[in-house]
């Protein structure tokens, strides 16, 4: 999922250039220097910054009401945008509580798993099993999934256990596992887990199929998805994908397990589908999810204040009826491995790229000092936050992360345009990239 949190626990805001406005995809701040985002902020500015018919999406709707609070009211926006997800995921995924972000969406998806086996009578299934080097929220029960362990730190002993197996990684295979054997060995420890706390006790599986901020963009290996979704099936255990950062169109499918032919029992969704112009996300849940939960409750145990907040319901349609209207999916699933083949090109001769990977509009540059064996810059050069300050310095808007090895060290970093980038500024974002880039490993003497 996105990592929305700060790197520095600074006060907020401290340092830091102020904004002042934004068109398309670049940034200006308030002395005038401009800000090509390169990776949407943290993955969410699908169309970009300032698009007008978005804009004026939410000013019509606010000059109606900007929130009928759900448990009174529907509304056009909620019913529209209910439709659109539902016609644009697939499969029986037609059920959805709206909520205001990543964090919440998985919150929600939790509270339905729980839900839906309370419903059936099952309350010893309790648990949840998740992945190292995974990012879920900030939120207290999306943290205790995340394998993020600098996010984590201060929280240790207020989590609830979760037990964290292996990241399903091609380039850093568990040990022993070659690489072509990722999947298989993965997807058998999540069997392993399951037999272990016992199959009655486990109420789903969470996972990212493609991870972003933890991972710096690793896609799930070919059939590990499928080999999930029997294992949870031979179990009864739910599937949980959590394709905040990865889905509504990142990955060049609207769902990014839709590449991987497989259905999940619960999704959430959130950054790219409100763009970014209104707090938004989803938790998406099957009609097998629905049955007992509606006969028994009546519906969800799970909601806020501002589920189904009417406005940015209206920026999430205005959104999604821009992206499926021009094609933008499609465009990202084209454009995806051209961008890859640019980045490539510029930058090649860089000595420490040990991987480029992703699918659509999502890309993730991993850095090491060594090739051949792969080994990380020490945690104290910080090189991921040498390439953010050198990027930002030079008017690109990166997303770095570290501790993506070991959970202290591993340089990785994500871009991430918006869906309608030209091709001449595809080509900006990976030569401002590479110039930024090697000015960091020439700061730390590489």
């Amino acid at each position: 999922m996105a990592g929305d949190v700060a790197e520095s626990t600074s006060v907020a805001g401290a340092g830091l250039p102020k904004i002042a406005w934004g068109k398309g995809l670049v940034l200006t701040d308030v002395d005038g220097k401009h800000y090509l985002d390169g990776s949407g902020g943290p993955a969410v500015y699908c169309l970009g910054h300032g698009n007008e018919e978005v804009n004026q999406a939410i000013k019509d709707q606010l000059d109606r009401i900007a929130h009928g609070y759900r448990y009174n009211f529907t509304s056009d926006p909620l019913e529209e945008l209910t439709e659109r997800v539902g016609r644009l995921c697939g499969g029986t995924l037609k059920q959805m509580v709206f909520v205001s972000g990543g964090s919440e969406a998985v919150e929600s998806a939790l509270k339905l798993a729980l839900q839906y086996f309370a419903a059936r009578g099952e309350m010893s299934r309790r648990r949840f099993i998740s992945r190292e080097r995974s990012w879920h929220g900030n939120t207290l029960g999306a943290l205790a999934l995340s394998g993020f362990r600098e996010r984590r730190l201060s929280f240790e002993g207020a989590l609830v256990d979760v037990p964290l197996i292996s990241p399903a990684n091609v380039y850093r295979p568990p040990a022993g596992v070659a690489p072509e054997d990722v999947s298989a060995a993965c997807a058998q420890e999540l069997e392993d887990k399951i037999l272990e706390l016992g199959p009655d006790k486990v109420a789903a599986f969470v996972f990212e199929p493609v991870v972003g901020a933890a991972g710096g963009v690793v896609p799930a290996p070919p059939g590990y998805a499928r080999k999930v979704r029997e294992i949870c099936d031979r179990y009864g255990v739910l599937m949980i994908a959590d394709e905040v950062m990865c889905g509504a169109g990142r990955c060049g499918t609207w769902r990014a397990l839709e590449h991987d032919g497989v259905f999940p029992d619960i999704m959430t969704v959130a950054k790219g589908l409100g763009g970014g112009y209104l707090p938004l996300g989803a938790a998406v849940y099957s009609d097998r999810v629905a049955e007992p939960i509606n006969a028994v409750d009546g519906g969800p145990q799970t909601g806020h204040t501002f589920t189904g907040h009417t406005a940015a319901c209206a920026a999430g349609v205005a959104v999604q009826r821009i992206v499926e209207r021009d094609g933008l999916v499609q465009r990202v699933a084209v454009k995806g491995e051209e961008f890859k083949r640019i980045l490539a090109d510029a930058l090649h001769g860089i000595a420490q790229i040990g991987d480029i990977r992703g699918r659509g509009f999502f890309t993730g540059i991993e850095i090491v000092e060594d090739l051949e064996s792969k080994e990380p810059f020490p945690a104290d050069k910080a090189l991921f936050l040498r390439i953010r300050a050198r990027a930002f310095a030079n008017g690109l808007i990166c997303y770095p992360s570290g501790g993506n090895v070991d959970g202290i060290k591993g340089d990785t970093v994500i871009l991430a345009p918006p869906y309608n980038a030209t091709d001449g500024e595809l080509s900006e974002i990976a030569g401002r990239f590479a110039v930024s880039l090697r000015q960091a490993l020439k700061d730390i003497g590489a």
